[in-house]
């Protein structure tokens, strides 16, 4: 075969899974690293506290600061991919987050850590919309729903192995290993990206968005910095100041990115009432996710009094469920659609709310597990057909620019689950306590039972709008000589 012709082969989109596979373990590799080290770190802050000589509102901002690190970066994503290529700006974030993690474990004093942790959360931010959009444009057209379904595993479970995993180095270790394991996993990363992820041509970008890339990362950031501080009192001076900013930022931003030609976030998709449709259920689908992943080791934590590690090893099942799920809702959704999982998974994790308010405090632990496990099995049933379903529904030329736009409103939408669920439950307590008596378990229960009760109503919201999803028909650019699909090199 001559070169040319060898070429030309290479620039076709790949036809097999088998074609892909070393990328998309690749990506996987870096996606699993960075979500792991996400909820790891939160287990670690009573020993930063102790090692530091430092006080818990201190050691929270190395969580808060990865956030709004990564709340900030995000809608960069897409635009730094088509100027100057996915697989490039993929490895530099990889870089950059396994260079924050060695210098996290190196740390001398809380403020380094903070530091350091920023450094992570800017590398670690662009890992996820970067690959989503790697992901589907490498895959072959017809197994889309399957690659997607494949690469979801680690969005669930990781979430799940990361207090596991921490909590042992934590208690048998040293915290620091919470990084360090970092490290190795990320040069392997670096070493494969390098070698087998493909080019992807580079989209056309004529003008800087310069105010777009300032009121975005200031918007977001500020949005979801307000939300958090919410949680513990809507009517503080940094609540407000955090929503105020945030909602200007964000005012501005909008008028900004439809006036400019070429913005920094597509927000013109919002036109399209299918997409519209399909990002509010996938903010339902965040908030039960989100809320579930804070409620439950919260319950278990305090009313039941189990470690972290204990409670890690409980909530295990769950992703376990997604796990499995996952790859039978991707290979689905080529063959039916994301509307008939979407609805399944809804259903089932409505149910699975509607175990968890029925919790007693003297029941045992598998009362929790089972709704557990039905949780994750709806949402490995219903997340990543509705992410395909997503991007199915916006214009293919800007894919880079769209997973962006719905990794950053994730970032907000998981902010507004936590801090709102912790205010319903902050007032639940107040009710089912009896004034200078300390809360019992029971009081625990039937605070958490009807902080639950609001997710059902979230569930039912979430099934009744997917009956209003449909199937794309076809890619909206598949004929379009304008806006032409990128080309792709498979080494």
């Amino acid at each position: 075969m001559s070169s040319g012709a060898q070429t030309n082969v290479l620039q076709e989109r790949p036809q097999t899974i088998r074609q892909i596979l070393a990328p998309l373990i690749t990506i996987i590799i870096g996606m699993f690293m960075v979500i792991l080290d996400g909820t790891a770190v939160n287990v670690a802050l009573p020993g930063f506290v102790k090692d530091f000589n430092s006080s818990y509102p201190v050691v929270q901002w190395t969580v808060m600061g990865y956030a709004l690190a990564q709340a900030a970066v995000i809608p960069l994503a897409g635009w730094l991919s088509d100027r100057f290529g996915s697989k490039n700006i993929f490895l530099i974030s990889l870089a950059f987050f396994t260079l924050g993690s060695l210098l996290c474990a190196l740390a001398t004093d809380i403020t380094q850590l903070i530091t350091y942790r920023i450094i992570q959360g800017i590398g670690g931010g662009m890992v996820m919309p970067i690959a989503m959009a790697f992901i589907y444009r490498i895959s072959p057209p017809d197994k889309i729903g399957a690659v997607m379904g494949m690469m979801g595993i680690p969005i669930l479970l990781a979430p799940a192995l990361g207090p596991i995993l921490a909590g042992y180095l934590v208690d048998y270790v040293n915290w620091t290993w919470i990084f360090l394991i970092n490290i190795p996993i990320g040069i392997i990363g670096l070493i494969f990206g390098i070698r087998k992820l493909p080019k992807i041509e580079r989209q056309s970008v004529p003008a800087l968005d310069l105010l777009g890339m300032i009121l975005a990362p200031l918007a977001f950031a500020a949005l979801c910095y307000g939300i958090s501080e919410g949680a513990t009192d809507w009517s503080s001076s940094k609540t407000l100041i955090g929503l105020g900013v945030g909602v200007g930022a964000l005012i501005l931003f909008i008028i900004v990115e439809f006036i400019h030609k070429q913005p920094l976030l597509e927000l013109r998709v919002f036109k399209s009432w299918e997409f519209s449709r399909a990002i509010i259920i996938q903010w339902i689908t965040q908030v039960a996710l989100f809320g579930t992943m804070f409620l439950v080791p919260l319950f278990l934590q305090q009313a039941k009094g189990y470690s972290a590690f204990d409670t890690g090893l409980i909530m295990l099942p769950q992703a376990l469920a997604a796990g499995l799920m996952m790859p039978i809702s991707g290979k689905l959704s080529d063959k039916i659609g994301a509307r008939p999982l979407v609805m399944a998974g809804m259903a089932i994790v409505t149910i699975a709310a509607f175990l968890l308010s029925q919790i007693k405090g003297d029941d045992g632990i598998i009362m929790m597990i089972i709704p557990l496990i039905l949780l994750g099995a709806g949402m490995g049933l219903s997340m990543m057909p509705l992410q395909t379903h997503l991007m199915k529904t916006a214009p293919q030329n800007l894919v880079s620019r769209v997973t962006a736009l719905i990794n950053a409103l994730q970032q907000v939408v998981g902010a507004f689950a936590v801090a709102g669920l912790t205010t319903i439950l902050t007032s639940q307590m107040k009710q089912h306590i009896t004034e200078g008596v300390p809360p019992t378990i029971d009081t625990w229960a039937a605070s958490f039972g009807d902080t639950f009760f609001v997710l059902i109503g979230v569930g039912a919201l979430g099934i009744i709008l997917a009956l209003l999803l449909s199937k794309p028909k076809k890619l909206q650019n598949d004929d379009s000589s304008e806006t032409p699909q990128p080309q792709i090199v498979i080494h």
